[in-house]
């Protein structure tokens, strides 16, 4: 499994488990898509400054909201590429 201390080399899910590693996780696909920030902003209709936040793993309300969840449900969040 990676976690944000690995190389985003390969197509291993990413445990999501602190906003680094959300972070990391949104960085290693979307340069993998070959979008810049703007474009994948535009795309998913976010300011390129939040999406900036949250590559750079940054703690917004929204993500410690869901990491809260998370944690009281005791399960995890990993994401991998979609084949969709």
């Amino acid at each position: 499994m990676k976690t944000s201390s690995d190389t985003p080399s390969s197509d291993a899910p990413f445990r999501v488990y602190t906003p680094a590693s959300l972070g990391a996780a949104l960085r290693h696909y979307r340069q993998q898509a070959g979008l810049s920030q703007a474009k994948l902003a535009e795309r998913a209709g976010l300011n390129r400054t939040y999406l900036s936040a949250l590559e750079q793993g940054r703690e917004t309300e929204q993500v410690k909201r869901i990491l809260r969840l998370l944690k009281h449900l005791g399960v995890r969040m990993t994401l991998e590429k979609a084949d969709w």
